[in-house]
């Protein structure tokens, strides 16, 4: 059970190993764009091009729903980037329901882990598998996994490697479940934080804030929905930066400066050089092209 593609290198691999999808649950098709033609998730074209039978339900409450699953009788359940399973699904499965969740359980519980992780500067993250219990995210730990964050990684980057990590957590649980080896772990829930949905009010950058915390937001944002600021009335978004210790005398937070070339704008603490940014309308583009497109000058507030 799945929406986005985050879980598509599990699924890929429970294949390889050899073991049986009997159906693959998603999100229903949505309207998008001006036309509202519908939009499969990434999980449903995956399933598609694997010929696996697809079920979409708009309520996992449904009596019909229910009674499909039940039907199917499946051994194991494994959720992936999901919405909350209801504990009349989560029973079904003969030999357990579990989520892989991208966070180091109990830190990070909630919709957005990844994002939050990166938000905060951690210097560590992982993926958990566990089983499925009434509270979210609050399931007994099967499988952990840890990765080292470097400062300057975006959540593109820290997303895809934690994929692949979470496919190792899914065959090792898999394996562990078959042979009746799992000693779970009860989380202890007075270590728990939460992650979450990111709002687009998140993504406004406080130029008030430190240079370092600024930096983590866009990193966490990039390269969607992207942390963003407005210049002139229009807004502009931020993809990439660095951050400085140094500061401009009495500038105030949100004051551009450049020499020609590079582009720092003065924080609460510090400044940050803009390494690639899109304003509103135009196309993602590195820093030394805003400032020869005139689009950004010297001092220059962003707001």
């Amino acid at each position: 059970m799945g929406t986005s593609d985050f879980g598509l290198q599990s699924a890929e691999a429970i294949l390889e190993k050899g073991h049986s999808i009997i159906s693959v649950v998603t999100v229903p098709d949505k309207p998008q764009g001006r036309g509202l033609h519908l939009l499969s998730s990434p999980v449903k074209g995956w399933a598609l091009a694997h010929h696996l039978p697809i079920l979409q339900p708009t309520n996992l409450r449904e009596p019909q729903f229910i009674t499909t699953i039940q039907s199917l009788a499946p051994d194991i359940i494994i959720v992936i980037a999901f919405r909350i399973l209801p504990k009349e699904i989560f029973t079904l499965a003969k030999r357990g329901t579990f989520n892989l969740h991208a966070s180091l359980l109990p830190k990070y519980r909630g919709a957005a882990p990844i994002q939050w992780a990166l938000i905060n500067g951690e210097h560590e993250t992982g993926v958990t598998t566990f089983f499925l219990q009434e509270k979210v995210d609050t399931g007994n730990i099967v499988v952990q996994e840890k990765i080292t964050v470097d400062d300057r990684m975006t959540y593109g980057e820290l997303h895809a490697q934690l994929a692949k990590l979470g496919t190792d957590a899914v065959i090792r649980t898999i394996e562990l479940i078959e042979i009746g080896g799992i000693i779970p772990a009860i989380q202890d829930d007075t270590l728990g934080t939460t992650a979450p949905k990111i709002t687009t009010e998140i993504c406004r950058i406080d130029w008030k804030k430190s240079a370092n915390e600024i930096h983590n937001l866009i990193r966490a944002l990039s390269p969607a929905p992207g942390a963003w600021t407005t210049l002139h009335d229009h807004s502009m978004k931020i993809f990439l930066s660095a951050p400085s210790d140094t500061s401009k005398p009495d500038s105030l937070p949100g004051t551009c400066s450049t020499d020609g070339s590079v582009l720092h704008v003065q924080t609460g603490r510090g400044t940050l050089e803009i390494i690639e940014a899109q304003r509103e309308g135009r196309k993602r583009m590195k820093a030394a092209n805003l400032i020869d497109g005139r689009n950004v000058k010297n001092g220059d507030i962003l707001i």
